[in-house]
């Protein structure tokens, strides 16, 4: 490339790169913790090239990284100062250039239902000690811990703090950019004056047995409730940190302790997302984009040792058997204070955990695309975690639901896939899970009631592709049909199925259905009406082990 084009790519206008930055890491941040993930570390900037074209395509960096505008800043005068040293002609050329390049006509704009996820697959570093610990300690045990998770394949995500308590708005500005649990880090709030919340914060409609029976009646297996967020307030009643919903507010009880009792008592099991990296009001703690307030400064490694681990212990030692451990966004997390963590997982040797914990994310036992659905299969365990509208923590000004047809599709999708969905709610700060959330749990529990078994214990699809009616589902020798799209000519093909199906059934009532099977595959000839308006399933049981062209 001319040396003229390639320090032009380079150098664009400062409001133009205010523009973009925000719109990349708007696309960037439309997600949790978890697609909260604006990784930190900028030692190793990106070339012109290449930031040119993640401001403009939204592309990320291999390790999950969003240019800041800082470092978007710096690069630009960077360029200016190259340009101007080939003299002013060539400065008034290059930038002339910069500023004809058709950008306003290509923003980069946040998709409404999805957000870019972690990596699936880790990066390749196998003397990683952090890597090298976890498969010592939890390699060999990953399968059987693994067992019931895989059963489960439905979960309930509780994204609830004293975040809820402003609700989104600040100061009478409505702080949109990011979930509303990030108010606090989008609003540059100062310590000090989030400090003030707690002392609103009294959740007394909070009841466990109800938000349990919740859960449970939608079909969920498993619940993991942040038990620390970015934000540092600790969401039970830890020893380590005065900041928690007990000693800080006016409620003085463990809603942890009455969740993790209750959870007990209704067979479900319980999970803690902790918040290991990041911590906004704990000096040393991590935070995406740098600090704002000098109270945040200090030594990350003292924190992690006066406030993540006696943390994490007491999460591990005083609610019982705990199922999961949900690490997120691992600023600065490097393998070293990776391991030190590690080693607190063997205080519950059943746990599993995910791949957030270390800046690589090299360890845990599964990956976690965030409000994303792999277009395919994935090669290991997977779970996609998913808001029901726009946030993770509780707004109140937030009303884009999506429909329980959706949620339900994408249920099916990820199953059919391999993988599990942790579906979100955001409790408000009087402790009740909003009302469009219960009614959709509620009618997806419906569903689930008649269809679980197509989901439950089920393992990814045997097709090639994904049928154009709908998804499948298998256990054995029995593949399960989702319809979407029910038949207008009353003929489902299952396409490149080579075995003779045995049995065909609608799951709904039992009715049998008539099968004939082609050159193209297996063709089932169903009723003129749908059992099911959102998704109907059929039940094919197959002669032998499943075989597909």
């Amino acid at each position: 490339m001319h040396i003229l084009n390639q320090i032009a790519i380079g150098s664009y206008p400062t409001a133009w790169l205010e523009r973009v930055t925000t719109n990349v890491q708007s696309f960037h941040d439309e997600g949790e913790g978890e697609g909260e993930n604006e990784d930190e570390d900028e030692e190793d900037p990106l070339p012109p090239v290449a930031i040119e074209q993640t401001f403009r395509f939204g592309n990320l960096d291999p390790a999950g990284s969003v240019v800041t505008m800082d470092l978007a800043t710096t690069i630009m005068k960077k360029h200016i100062a190259v340009l101007s040293s080939f003299g002013p002609l060539v400065l008034v050329l290059a930038l002339a250039l910069a500023g004809s390049q058709p950008v306003a006509a290509q923003p980069v704009t946040a998709p409404k239902d999805s957000a870019p996820s972690f990596s699936y697959a880790p990066t390749d570093d196998t003397n990683n000690p952090a890597l090298v610990a976890w498969q010592q300690a939890f390699g060999a045990s990953h399968n059987e811990r693994m067992q019931w998770w895989r059963e489960a394949r439905f979960g309930m995500f509780i994204h609830w703090g004293v975040y809820s308590v402003p609700a989104g708005v600040w100061n009478g500005t409505n702080v949109g950019r990011s979930g509303a649990e990030w108010i606090m880090n989008r609003g540059r709030i100062s310590m000090a004056d989030y400090e003030k919340l707690p002392a609103q914060f009294d959740p007394e409609k909070f009841n466990a047995d109800e938000w349990v029976s919740i859960a449970k009646n939608a079909g969920m297996k498993y619940i993991v409730i942040t038990a620390k967020h970015h934000d540092g307030f600790a969401m039970f009643h830890s020893q380590a940190s005065a900041f928690n919903i007990y000693d800080a507010t006016p409620f003085k009880r463990d809603p942890l302790k009455e969740l993790a009792d209750a959870c007990a008592k209704a067979g479900i099991k319980l999970g803690f997302y902790y918040s290991q990296a990041q911590d906004w009001n704990h000096p040393g703690g991590a935070a995406a984009g740098g600090h704002w307030d000098p109270a945040q400064d200090g030594d990350m490694d003292k924190f992690i040792d006066t406030v993540d681990i006696p943390q994490v212990k007491e999460l591990l030692t005083n609610y019982g058997k705990v199922a999961v451990i949900w690490w997120d966004t691992p600023v600065n997390m490097t393998p070293e204070r990776a391991e030190k963590l590690l080693p607190l997982l063997k205080l519950q040797p059943d746990i599993i955990s995910n791949n957030r914990l270390d800046s690589k994310k090299l360890t845990g036992d599964y990956g976690t695309p965030e409000n994303k659905i792999p277009t395919n299969a994935l090669a290991s365990d997977w779970e996609t975690c998913m808001t029901m509208n726009g946030t993770w923590g509780y707004r109140a000004a937030d009303s884009k639901w999506k429909s329980t047809e959706t949620l339900l599709h994408n249920l099916i999708d990820i199953a059919s896939k391999g993988g599990n969905f942790l579906l979100n709610v955001g409790p408000t700060s009087e402790g009740l899970i909003p009302g469009p959330s219960v009614e959709r749990l509620h009618q997806m529990g419906d569903w689930m009631k008649v269809n679980g078994v197509a989901i439950y214990g089920t393992s990814k699809s045997p097709l090639k592709a994904q049928p154009s009616w709908g998804r499948v589902t298998q256990k054995d020798n029995t593949l399960y049909l989702h319809v979407f799209d029910w038949p207008k000519d009353g003929k489902i093909m299952v396409p490149g199925l080579k075995n003779k199906a045995v049995t065909a059934t609608l799951l709904a009532d039992g009715s049998k259905l008539k099968t004939s099977t082609g050159d193209g595959g297996v063709t089932v000839s169903v009723p003129v009406i749908a059992p099911d308006a959102i998704s109907s399933t059929i039940v094919l049981k197959l002669k032998g082990a499943v075989e597909v062209e």
